[in-house]
């Protein structure tokens, strides 16, 4: 069924806060898990996210998933209520649960692409329906009958008094506004924030349209325990939408009506949802007297494309900004208070840049995170034992970058469950732990996010790979001349494997080139190193951002070439001849306080005609990455430049300039062009 088209707004908001709220999901399954025991906070987590996605759904009237949630629901519900049946959990409630997560981030992906979902849950639903009357102590029977319906409210039976405190509130919404069980309920979610209890007649009104016609009759009954004053919680009510008026009901009534025999906890009871959460928003402008002490988060969400164009914005404006400064009708003026402007503006610039720069950042826990998903599944199929550890998760990349990498790190994640890690019998019979190790690490390197996937698998076989390479007819020179990195690197050409049987899960090579190809489309690059019986590790360097950068100007003959300054260590002539030590392969090298360091001619490299080819004449500039150190030799500097980083158009990427030491291109001040050099490529050509 298609969506209403009046909640299409809220569509948005509720496809991404059930993306996040299953992702908390899964990480809380896979750790309770791990540990073979649920936690009462972990039990009530759960309850609370699926009560969520349960209500926004019901809500978005995406029926399967809603009943799907609700199912989920009444297990967790059981475990929460009695805390004494977490010793009824099993392998079997992990497995049923997991397999509905997926499920429901299946359908939430075709509701982003179609709008709708309509898969059927129903063996799931029956498994959970199962799991639950076994905690109950039901019999089998009792199990698969059908769960009694519901008293209508006006069959409902008395409930005894509630504890002192309690208050309730009878509020009638305005005639026509529509959905009315659904604005019952974000009131609930908005009152969450001045109540420590909260219940409702009719409880849980998301959760059934027909409801609509007894609140428009009889009102709907709320029954609190404010946090503060009765007066906080009645200034929430007014400042909701599409109230038409709210009666008090006297405190005796109240007491003797109240909430019924387990109130739910105002946080646990109901929070604001993804599709309630604009309306919510909307309406929650005033803060009611005496809440001084429930802060509100002032966060918003955007659309990225939005974040896209101010950041594209932002590289014209520093574009732009490069070339006033810059204007060639400005040489040899004078003009003390132009500079003084210019300075101020560039200060302004840098901070506006760091501002949009620091909203498209986020950290990689997330990528990171999905991989224990995939380790854990692949362990039940294939019958091995793996320990994923992850390191540095809280780097931050752009979300542009975040997003690329996350399909290559899975794919190399199952590359070294299938093929990279042995069975337990083959790992004691090689005198290796029974169960492997698959590490994933992060770290910013000078300006680069260096990604590790390591495992400490069987390694990559040389003679293999290029025996393989042969009978495809692959090679490019005799076998002899391949060095084993360049070996390795024959798993990255379009089509290669050394499986010799089709499996469910993609040998080492297959769709590697895919891999390789989308790290390379945001800049960066792959390398592999292998050791037999000893594992493989996967390297991926890509940029901070792709944005903008500070770099330092340098000329090679009549071109212009640009250097991150993050990169440079430090920079000098030569001044002594001593300096300059050539080896018997004709290598130069530059003796600085007692250590030699590799010297690259940037004229050579790029095969520049210049003048300037004397070592006394031109620039030395050492350079870093990591734990490599070289030097590099230019006409002259030019100066600091802040540029605009710009990719090579795709025709380009057949002549694999990265490998040659450039990363991109950059428009100068003057409408010239500068080329990107990068710093780890040049430190590997030596």
């Amino acid at each position: 069924m298609a969506i209403d088209p009046s909640m299409e707004p809220m569509l948005e908001t509720f496809i991404y806060e059930s993306n996040t709220l299953l992702e908390q999901l899964d990480e809380i399954l896979l750790e309770s898990e791990k540990s073979k025991s649920l936690s009462e906070d972990h039990v009530n987590e759960i309850f609370r996210i699926m009560h969520t996605i349960k209500g926004s759904s019901a809500m978005m009237e995406f029926n399967g998933i809603s009943t799907l949630a609700h199912a989920i629901e009444d297990v967790f519900f059981i475990l929460r209520e009695s805390p004494e049946k977490l010793s009824c959990v099993s392998e079997a409630l992990f497995d049923v649960v997991l397999e509905a997560s997926d499920f429901l981030k299946s359908e939430i992906e075709s509701v982003q692409e179609t709008s709708e979902a309509n898969r059927d849950a129903s063996a799931m639903i029956a498994e959970l329906k199962r799991l639950a009357a076994i905690m109950r102590g039901e019999t089998q029977d009792a199990a698969a009958a059908p769960a009694a319906a519901a008293p209508k409210a006006e069959e409902a039976p008395a409930v005894p008094a509630a504890p002192e405190g309690w208050r309730q509130v009878k509020v009638f919404f305005e005639e026509g506004c529509q959905m009315e069980n659904i604005r019952a309920f974000m009131l609930m979610s908005q009152l969450n924030d001045w109540c420590d209890e909260l219940d409702s007649v009719p409880p849980h009104p998301e959760s059934d349209a027909s409801l609509c016609s007894e609140i428009i009759k009889n009102g709907f009954l709320v029954k609190f325990k404010p946090s503060g004053s009765v007066e906080d919680v009645l200034k929430a009510i007014e400042a909701a939408v599409n109230i038409k008026n709210y009666e008090l009901l006297e405190e005796e009534t109240a007491k003797a009506t109240a909430s019924p025999e387990q109130p739910a906890k105002a946080a646990g009871q109901t929070s604001t949802t993804a599709a309630a959460a604009a309306p919510v928003a909307a309406s929650s402008n005033a803060t009611p007297a005496g809440g001084g002490n429930k802060a509100k988060q002032s966060l918003i969400s955007v659309n990225q494309t939005k974040l896209d164009q101010l950041m594209d914005l932002v590289g014209e404006l520093v574009t732009t900004e490069s070339m006033v400064v810059g204007n060639s009708d400005l040489k040899g003026l004078q003009l003390d208070n132009f500079q003084k402007s210019a300075r101020e503006l560039r200060k302004l610039t840098d901070e506006l840049q760091d501002v949009v720069m620091s909203m498209r950042m986020v950290p990689l826990n997330g990528v990171f995170q999905r991989m224990n998903r995939i380790v854990r599944d692949m362990c039940k199929k294939l019958d091995k034992q793996v320990d994923l550890v992850t390191e540095g998760g809280d780097t931050e990349v752009d979300k542009t970058i975040n997003e690329a990498i996350g399909d290559p790190i899975m794919h190399m994640v199952r590359n070294s469950m299938d093929h990279a890690i042995e069975s337990p019998e083959e790992r004691i019979a090689l005198g290796k732990p029974e169960s492997g190790k698959i590490t994933l690490a992060a770290k910013n390197v000078g300006g680069e996010i260096v990604i590790t996937v390591a495992d400490d698998g069987c390694g990559l076989n040389p003679e293999k790979l290029l025996k393989k390479a042969r009978e495809n007819g692959l090679l490019t020179k005799p076998e002899s001349e391949y060095t084993d990195k360049e070996a390795f690197g024959l798993i990255m050409l379009p089509g290669f494997s050394t499986n010799q049987e089709v499996t469910e899960f993609s040998g080492r090579g297959v769709g590697m080139d895919v891999v390789r190809k989308n790290i390379e489309k945001v800049g960066g690059t792959l390398s592999i190193d292998s050791a037999k019986d000893v594992g493989t590790t996967f390297t991926i360097k890509i940029p901070l951002t792709l944005a903008i950068v500070d770099g330092m100007e340098l000329a090679v003959g009549d071109g212009i070439y640009t250097l991150a300054i993050t990169s440079i260590k430090q920079s000098f002539k030569v001044t002594d001849d001593r300096q300059v030590i050539v080896d018997t392969d004709g290598t130069e090298m530059i003796m600085m306080r007692g250590e030699c360091y590799p010297l690259l001619r940037l004229h050579r490299l790029f095969n520049i005609p210049t003048k300037v080819t004397d070592l006394h004449d031109g620039i030395i500039m050492q350079i870093e990455s990591g734990d490599k150190v070289a030097c590099i030799f230019a006409d002259e500097l030019l100066g600091e430049q802040q540029v605009v980083v710009k990719p090579f158009p795709a025709f380009l990427n057949k002549y694999e300039l990265k490998k040659l030491g450039l990363s991109g291109c950059t428009i100068l001040g003057d409408g010239s062009i500068s080329l990107i050099l990068d710093a780890n490529s040049l430190l590997d050509l030596q």
